[in-house]
């Protein structure tokens, strides 16, 4: 039986689903793209390769496995794009919530069945249809649990809109004893520098007590402001529109004093450093052209 645990961003980090690139399909159709950085480097020319994508995510198990992680990865599905496994599902507590994603992905659940026949079935939860959440739009932090959304009448005519007000509600109801706030966040099909496609691109936690943000990937400057009383403005990385296109905030925790980052956020990483963190820097630029980096690509299983 698989333990499952996750309570926080940042505990020691014992088991996760890393994704994988191999047979990851060909280059998407401007109209098959879910998300306007994807569709600018479609159109550009300058979408990532196969083998690009290959070698930074076997350099993200290297740094994982290092450090005694066990890491598990979807079984390959040919010509399928199996990258990011926070989106098919996330661990609260020790129950595993299976994802409403986008139908057209829906076939990347089949690649985690092995690993859901290890968990406990009455701690497995599915959702209701009407029911739209992605792990990337959930983050915990203890008793709370952040989770990002969409409260625009227009919600269905964004790709970009992943998590809606049901989902919100269903956690808020499943975990009555945990305190759920809800933000806002700011969409867009067209511009990636104006679109946080998950609450993870434009927040997360990390250590104790720190936390990177991007306050305008919020709507609401009210929902930001609970971040900064939680948090306190002296303890939170502000980013910038560009840094959070980069995916800046979308870091990786192993622990409370270990952080996975890209070896290009500089900034990001001189400032980390300062606060005693250990940063482990690797390549993930070409998959951080398709709106995803770090987080979105892992789904922790067990952490202390």
């Amino acid at each position: 039986m698989l333990k499952l645990n996750v309570k926080n961003e940042t505990g020691r980090l014992r088991a996760v689903v890393l994704g994988i690139a191999k047979s990851n399909g060909h280059v998407p159709k401007e109209e098959e793209a879910y998300d306007p950085k994807s569709l600018e480097h479609i159109r550009a020319g300058t979408y990532p390769t196969e083998s690009d994508m290959i070698y930074e995510l076997e350099t993200f198990a290297e740094v994982l496995q290092r450090y005694g992680v066990q890491v598990y990865h979807p079984e390959l599905i040919p010509n399928l794009n199996q990258i990011f496994t926070r989106d098919i599902g996330f661990v609260i507590d020790d129950y595993f919530i299976k994802a409403n994603i986008l139908p057209d992905r829906a076939e990347e659940w089949n690649a985690i069945q092995y690993i859901v026949r290890q968990m406990d079935s009455e701690k497995f939860i599915v959702p209701p249809e009407e029911v739209h959440i992605e792990g990337g739009d959930v983050i915990l932090w203890n008793d709370y649990i952040f989770i990002g959304t969409y409260r625009g009448k227009d919600y269905t005519q964004y790709n970009t809109a992943r998590t809606n007000i049901h989902g919100v509600d269903f956690i808020r109801n499943l975990f009555p004893n945990k305190k759920v706030l809800e933000f806002n966040l700011i969409k867009s099909m067209t511009d990636a520098r104006a679109n946080a496609l998950h609450l993870d691109c434009c927040f997360q936690p990390v250590g104790t007590h720190h936390a990177i943000i991007f306050k305008d990937g919020f709507r609401e400057e009210t929902e930001y402001n609970k971040i900064v009383d939680l948090f306190g403005i002296e303890n939170l990385f502000q980013i910038t529109a560009d840094e959070m296109y980069q995916m800046y905030s979308n870091v990786f925790s192993i622990s409370p004093e270990i952080i996975v980052s890209e070896k290009r956020f500089t900034r990001l990483n001189s400032w980390l450093r300062q606060q005693s963190f250990i940063v482990e820097e690797i390549p993930y630029h070409e998959i951080g052209k398709q709106e995803g980096l770090l987080r979105c690509s892992t789904l922790p299983l067990t952490r202390d």
